[in-house]
């Protein structure tokens, strides 16, 4: 991509035109550069086909091997193979017992190997292998980058969808559809929006986006952002280099600049920010544990509070909507509002024999002791109160309530209780007139409390519950957007007050209406029949169940694009791509000429932000598009046998390289719509064909492919590859026996953070088992790499990586050798060796080659490994395994 624009720097013609304003028209004259393979249609010459019976990947490959008179290799023994397809399906080496059982499989060879590859392709862990491959296509990361390289806390979504949609084998046109306009046209589906998170994976200038009061600067870094989402979804989806036509037309493939701005026009209206996301999926999870609460609250009888303040008995006597005053303690049944002549911190009691008093709280900033009994018992540290108020304290919604339902419960319904406070109110209950009324001493309290105001992302309030000034519960800024909140608290014998509090959270009384929905107490240990306390307990346990549920969606974000939802600021040819240089009218959102089977214009001007990018979604997945096909089925080539068959994954222009087998390559285009767009198809297809089965060694029977075809372009044999640096450190941790399973959800931050102008990102040594899963869940920070992974060849996140790099360089011997994690490591592997082992030093030396390498050892290594051990120490052992080539290789 690089050397495609630097090959046009030099020149003084480039110059010229670019100075002058003037672009190069494709349709004014026959340019032959629109000839070139890779923008023509899918061709399938049926002639050519090969035979019915055989894989079609081997016909095509055995077909080229013919013209150069060679042959492909044997296939390699099941050992190499399991260990092999391990690494590329799931990126972590074999299980001892998985090879076992593959290698004594009564089954044939073929049949075997097709199981071992559908149990492959059907684990999890082949999600977690695939994500990381397309995570670097999106250069994704867990900070901003730039100078600040801020956190960018909500950005595992959006990987999380990534190894979901690998493992669900997601339709490959859906996937990308999803990334490009998810929110747009499929704006309830939830995951659709984080999908979106694709197009904000990359570097953000956040300096230049948000904090410059510069204008210039502003526009330059408006300008990078354009060009990185632009850029990142033409290289992903249709490997073409269209950032090289940003100064100038494009100086090897038919793109001109203006279509290069036409393109940056689609994303005009968009911009990268954390977005709300899981209110769908909250609300429902929220109604149905209400609804649970309600049956358990059935089956635990008990004494209603918010009847008791209505002025009943518990039991449903007490009249709806009728209140108690926080000033006076009186009954009231009228609407109040706004509450003058208010005494704060003065204890009120009331003639309810349920109820000891009310109070109107002022916190003082945490300073005051404020009275919440008639016998002295004081709280302080209450912060946000500030002795307004308003309205009483009801049995119902207190007055211009926002509305009585919350979290799919509608508490008007008759059939549930709600006793209503407005911060800032208090009321205290008298347990031991419960005591008398149930009948038992150990009583319990139980509640749904919720924030009932409007929803608008400011309005929010505290909730307290106190046992005789001990607090038993607290919800600081208790928002509409958390729904209903399960209450359960065990109360003593020996306890004699309950206070509920609702205070203002320290941004004032408006719409700070707090609600505790059937709020009870009953009997701790209520008489239930045998078939009562069984469902009980089976409602518990979906309610908690539920309640885990809610807890993972967190905050309920993803950072993703943000839609204007009107028509985007328009968008000019910049002269050398220079923002503070553009010339000429406003271009409209489009594609490129250069596929002349679709059609380039999007619509025009009028197209709001949506309408463009679901508008360049669909041209990208078109049926006709032969260049979506291609480049996916390339990539999985090149990850699967180590190069591509075009080997610029990502430049299929006339810059990139030109197909080994052009015919294979268009068939295997042609055949994922064949499939259904399953990318697990294509795995399966090209996994199982005898092309990928071969042995990679070099032997007598392929001496003359290494003589003729020494880059191994027409695959005679296997590529041996180097496992990437994440790959090598969960190998270290799955060998070594503390690979924490744990899948999704935030990511593992394997380094002490320093809040900064610029934060600080100091490593540490992962020795804990939070530490120990698998480094697609890593916390990615760019401008900080992790130096052992650096190392190790791990790309720069700020860079879009479709074919990483391989070095060999004496700092890779070095830190597998001597880094500290990989010295605790072996001594975690020297101690699962003894365990695993016995005392035989055979054994254990067998038992670490079986670990590391998925093999037993030979004589000759057995009788070594026992020296080495009498001699060095079973940890020195294990720490040689670990840097031994084969276990950084895969045959």
């Amino acid at each position: 991509m690089k050397e495609a624009c630097i090959a046009g720097v030099f020149s003084f013609i480039v110059f010229s035109a670019i100075a002058s304003g003037q672009e190069r028209s494709l349709e004014s004259e026959e340019d032959e550069r629109m000839q070139h393979w890779a923008w023509q249609p899918i061709s399938i010459n049926e002639n050519r086909l090969p035979e019915s019976g055989e894989n079609p990947i081997d016909g095509f490959v055995r077909a080229k091997l013919r013209e150069k008179n060679l042959k492909m290799s044997p296939e390699a023994n099941r050992p190499t193979l399991i260990r092999r397809l391990s690494f590329d399906l799931h990126g972590l080496p074999p299980s001892p017992e998985a090879v076992e059982g593959y290698v004594n499989d009564p089954a044939s060879d073929s049949t075997a190997y097709e199981n071992l590859v559908d149990r492959m392709l059907a684990s999890p862990h082949f999600g977690e292998r695939f994500a990381r491959h397309w995570l670097d296509i999106a250069h994704y990361a867990d900070t901003h980058g730039f100078e600040r390289d801020k956190r960018r806390n909500h950005a595992w979504r959006y990987r999380d969808y990534v190894i979901e949609a690998f493992n669900s084998d997601k339709r490959y046109d859906l996937f990308l559809q999803e990334q490009i306009a998810g929110d747009v046209l499929w704006p309830e589906d939830e995951q659709a929006v984080v999908a979106t998170g694709f197009l904000a994976a990359g570097p953000w200038d956040f300096v230049g986006q948000v904090e410059t009061k510069s204008p210039a600067q502003r526009r330059a870094a408006r300008s990078l952002d354009l060009d990185d989402m632009a850029t990142q979804v033409m290289t992903s989806t249709m490997a073409m280099t269209v950032n090289c036509a940003k100064c100038h037309d494009h100086k090897l493939d038919p793109i001109s600049q203006k279509e290069y701005y036409q393109l940056r026009a689609v994303f005009a209206g968009v911009k990268r920010d954390n977005r709300s996301i899981g209110a769908g999926t909250k609300a429902v999870l929220a109604a149905a544990r209400a609804q649970l609460s309600q049956e358990i609250n059935r089956l635990e009888p008990g004494l209603d509070l918010a009847d008791i303040v209505g002025g009943g008995n518990g039991e449903g006597t007490g009249d709806l909507d009728r209140g108690i005053d926080p000033r006076t303690g009186k009954a009231e049944t009228k609407r109040l509002g706004y509450l003058d002549k208010v005494e704060a911190n003065r204890f009120v009691p009331c003639d309810n024999r349920f109820i000891d008093g009310v109070f109107i709280p002022k916190g003082e900033g945490g300073k005051a002791n404020i009275p919440v009994s008639s016998t002295g018992i004081t709280v302080t540290g209450i912060s946000g109160a500030d002795s307004k108020a308003w309205d009483m304290i009801r049995n119902g919604p207190v007055n211009s309530q926002y509305s009585p339902e919350l979290g799919g419960v509608h508490f008007a319904d008759g059939s549930k209780s709600l006793l209503g406070l407005h911060a800032n109110a208090g009321i205290t209950f008298d347990l031991a007139e419960f005591r008398d009324a149930i009948g038992e001493k150990a009583l319990r309290f139980s509640a749904q409390v919720g924030y009932f105001g409007q929803e608008n992302g400011k309005a929010f309030a505290d909730v307290r519950v106190f046992v005789d000034g001990k607090m038993v519960a607290e919800f600081r800024k208790l928002k509409r957007a958390d729904h209903l909140t399960d209450i359960n608290v065990l109360i003593p014998a020996s306890a004699r007050f309950l206070i509920l509090m609702a205070t203002d959270g320290g941004n004032g009384i408006s719409m700070d209406q707090i609600g505790f929905g059937n709020p009870r107490l009953k009997s701790a240990s209520a008489a239930l029949t045998g078939a009562q306390r069984k469902r009980l307990a089976e409602l518990q346990a979906e309610r908690l169940d539920l309640t885990g549920k809610m807890a993972t969606l967190g905050e309920g974000k993803v950072f993703a694009v943000l839609p204007a939802g009107k028509t985007p600021p328009p968008v000019r040819i910049l002269r050398r791509g220079e923002s503070e240089s553009p010339i000429g009218d406003p271009v409209p959102p489009g594609a490129f000429a250069a596929l002349a089977m679709l059609q380039p214009n999007l619509g025009g001007h009028q197209l709001s932000e949506s309408e463009r990018r679901a508008a360049l979604a669909r041209w990208i997945t078109d049926r006709k598009n032969p260049l979506m096909p291609r480049v996916i089925v390339n990539r999985l080539w090149h990850w699967h046998f180590g190069q591509g068959i075009v080997d610029t994954p990502s430049d299929l222009g006339l810059g990139g390289g030109r197909p080994s087998h052009p015919e294979l390559l268009d068939w295997l285009a042609a055949e994922m719509p064949r499939q259904n767009w399953s990318l697990k198809a294509m795995h399966r297809l090209m996994v199982t064909s005898d092309a990928y089965k071969q042995e990679s060694r070099s032997s007598k029977t392929n001496r003359r492919g290494a003589a003729i075809d020494a880059s191994n372009r027409l695959l005679w044999r296997q590529n041996p590859r180097r496992i990437e640096a994440e790959a090598v450190r969960d190998a270290v941790l799955f060998v070594s026996g503390k690979l924490n399973p744990k899948r999704g959800g935030p990511g593992f931050e394997d380094f002490k953070y320093q809040e900064a102008y610029a934060p600080i990102y100091t490593y540490v040594t992962a020795d804990r088992p939070a530490l120990w899963r698998r480094s697609i869940y890593r916390y990615i920070v760019r401008t900080t790499p992790d130096r052992f992974l650096t190392t190790l060849d791990c790309p720069d996140p700020a860079n879009l990586t479709p074919k990483r790099l391989t070095t060999t360089t004496p700092l890779q011997s070095l830190a597998l050798y001597n880094n500290e994690f990989m010295l605790r490591q072996a001594r975690y592997f020297a101690q699962r060796v003894e365990k695993e082992g016995e005392a035989s030093l055979a054994k254990r030396v067998t038992r670490g080659f079986e670990l590391a390498f998925g093999r037993k050892p030979s004589d000759r290594e057995l009788d070594l490994g026992i020296g080495f051990i009498e001699q060095h120490g079973l940890f020195a052992f294990c720490r040689s395994l670990f840097n031994v080539n084969e276990f950084v290789y895969v045959d």
